[in-house]
């Protein structure tokens, strides 16, 4: 009976491994989709200059393949969320019959795991309900693409995203697009993202910074 539990342990252990390696080989390399299909995109807004880059940046986007798309802001934040109301509303007069048909654009908050000036202390139990709630918005949106540019909202939600694919429960793909502001050295978000890596494609704005971390890509001026 002991031997039979320790290789189903093994078992699983062995399991884990192979789908862990499966997972960072594949993890920053495009899969091949039909030129057709369109992908669940999840886009996270930050307050000032995050969202005013990220509108930048989706103002860019083939409408009809990055569809249909949900934005997330915190949960504090409501102008993040007006100005893509009012932006994806622009849309509507522009939008073709199949764009219709897959749906329009959503619109969530979610809980921020600490609000400025927040101990320490009592930022662990709201970090614990901010993952809760990221897990919960992942599965109920199912993204397949999360674009996000350093909001601290984005990082429960890009683990949550991860950690599904870890499991093979969705392959989710996240871009990240560093802030024009951080010219020298990374953001808070934008470092645990590139470190861990939960980041399928990492973009920077500035050469110094492709220098310094050689895994991400120069992408130029979004603004």
């Amino acid at each position: 009976m002991e031997l039979d539990f320790l290789t189903i342990i093994a078992l699983i252990v062995s399991l884990l491994v192979i789908r862990v390696t499966y997972v960072l080989y594949w993890t920053g390399r495009p899969f091949k989709r039909a030129p057709t299909t369109s992908l669940r995109t999840m886009i996270v807004l930050g307050s000032g200059g995050h969202t005013a880059e990220m509108l930048s940046i989706v103002n860019v986007l083939q409408k009809d393949k990055y569809a249909p798309r949900s934005y997330v802001a915190a949960l504090t934040d409501n102008m993040s969320l007006q100005k893509a109301q009012v932006y994806e509303e622009s849309l509507q007069n522009h939008q073709n019959n199949v764009d219709k048909k897959r749906g329009g654009a959503q619109f969530m908050q979610i809980y921020r795991s600490r609000e400025v000036g927040q101990s320490y202390i009592t930022s662990i139990g709201t970090t614990i309900v901010a993952i809760i709630h990221a897990m919960w918005i992942v599965l109920k949106l199912r993204p397949q693409v999360i674009l996000c540019n350093g909001p601290g909202t984005c990082i429960p939600l890009c683990a949550c995203a991860y950690l599904l694919k870890l499991i093979g429960w969705r392959w989710c793909t996240t871009l990240y697009i560093e802030s024009i502001a951080r010219v020298k050295k990374l953001s808070l978000s934008g470092f645990l993202l590139y470190k861990l890596p939960l980041a399928d494609q990492f973009f920077v704005q500035w050469p110094l910074l492709q220098q310094k971390f050689p895994r991400s890509q120069y992408a130029g001026r979004v603004m």
